[in-house]
């Protein structure tokens, strides 16, 4: 076991669990029903075809959860109520002197723009800054995303300028804006600053089903 992980994360209707085999089935039918939705910001590796099939997630999910035995990454499903709804990754984790990590996420469309994906990330980001004993977390964003910069500033991250070139997405190598918090940025944590914001999720009665 890891520092910090396994763990469950839960705030009101919105769920962090590790992210398992057997959610294969719900995983790729959420993928598929909001590929337009995911493709533009996906990372793609130069000269292999992305798979959305079960083979791919199980390779995948064997892959994260044994770098997760050796603390590199904490890979998260998300869910609202009882459905799955995305995935949030801390990623790269560095120990010794950086004590940093990545953050990557999606959500479906359907989630979207509901204070949901930050209420995940103010929840995971604690969990990095308490239990897992990280400095700093950063997100690196396409200038076009609008949608997932909106999330990071919500929660207070700092812009720190553009990596050029800095990851393949759909086939090209393509520029990103670096976003970070580090411990010291949130000493009362990030979910209690989301939430006396006016921050939260908010759920319709379809998603509690």
């Amino acid at each position: 076991m890891s520092v910090g992980w396994p763990v469950v994360l839960e705030h009101g209707p919105v769920r962090l669990r590790p992210l398992r085999l057997r959610d294969a089935g719900e995983w790729r039918m959420t993928r598929l029903m909001n590929r337009d939705w995911l493709e533009p910001w996906e990372a793609t590796t130069p000269g292999v075809t992305p798979s959305d099939g079960g083979r791919g997630y199980a390779d995948a999910v064997r892959a994260l959860r044994r770098d997760a035995r050796l603390g590199l990454c904490y890979p998260f499903a998300l869910l609202v109520g009882e459905q799955f709804a995305g995935q949030v990754t801390v990623g790269a984790i560095a120990r010794g002197s950086a004590n940093s990590a990545y953050l990557g996420y999606w959500i479906a469309r359907q989630f979207a723009g509901r204070g949901i994906m930050p209420t995940a990330l103010a929840m995971v980001i604690d969990h990095c800054f308490g239990d897992a004993r990280l400095h700093r977390v950063e997100a690196n964003i396409r200038p076009e995303n609008v949608a997932s910069r909106r999330v990071v500033q919500k929660l207070g991250f700092r812009l720190e300028g553009t990596r050029e070139r800095y990851i393949h997405i759909a086939g090209a190598w393509c520029d990103h804006l670096s976003y970070a918090l580090t411990v010291e940025d949130v000493p009362g944590g990030v979910l209690p600053r989301w939430l006396a914001a006016g921050g939260g999720a908010r759920l319709s009665s379809a998603d509690s089903t």
